[in-house]
């Protein structure tokens, strides 16, 4: 989440994006229904949906009806949509380093009328903000050691019972991740596999409440 990003990722995960911002507007299929959404240059997947993103929509159980989630390394907003659409009275935050992306994400929750969508920076989300549910695409390529400072993080803002549902290609260490995390997050933590789909896993990380740690 620094500026200090591979080669291949400064067009997509950098603050300020080279380029133009050419919008363009898709069609695509959201929350069980067709949606026209804007998109753009200079952001993760600006031509549709992409393919990691389809398969963790797919998979993953619907959210609760009421909490606060986060939709980390959201885009141009599908993850952030869908959640704001399937939860209308929870508060979804949109986070993302890139500012077009953050941009478009607004835009497109406002109109489709998501009035509980907040969309931010990753340092302006408050501290105390803690996550019932994160749904995440996370951004493998920025590399490994950014990977995991970004994801412990954010892990560690899960609410007592929340839990983080991310997609990642298998070829890119989708299981050595799992493996990572296991390790890394500790015995507070329940590090799964909720599924395997065209060449992607969809990890879960449950944080277990203390009625949990304490039976254990």
């Amino acid at each position: 989440m620094s500026s200090d990003l591979p080669d291949v990722a400064q067009h997509y995960f950098s603050a300020d994006p080279a380029g133009p911002d050419e919008r363009r507007t898709i069609t695509v299929r959201l929350a069980g229904r067709d949606v026209s959404v804007h998109t753009s240059t200079g952001v993760f997947s600006g031509d549709r949906l992409d393919l990691g993103t389809s398969v963790l929509l797919r998979e993953v159980p619907l959210p609760p009806a009421q909490g606060t989630f986060l939709d980390l390394g959201c885009g141009w907003g599908p993850i952030t949509l869908s959640l704001g659409s399937l939860a209308p009275a929870a508060t979804v935050w949109a986070v993302d380093v890139n500012a077009r992306a953050r941009m478009l994400t607004a835009d497109n929750a406002r109109s489709m009328g998501l009035e509980r969508v907040q969309v931010a920076a990753p340092d302006d989300v408050p501290d105390s903000v803690t996550f019932d549910l994160i749904w995440s695409n996370p951004p493998i390529r920025i590399g490994k050691n950014a990977l995991h400072v970004m994801l412990h993080y954010w892990l560690a803002r899960l609410a007592p019972g929340g839990i983080a549902y991310l997609v990642v290609q298998r070829h890119l260490g989708s299981d050595s991740l799992q493996a990572w995390l296991a390790g890394t997050l500790g015995s507070a933590y329940e590090v799964g596999r909720l599924a395997s789909a065209k060449g992607f896993r969809v990890l879960s990380v449950r944080r277990l409440d203390p009625d949990q740690l304490t039976s254990a």
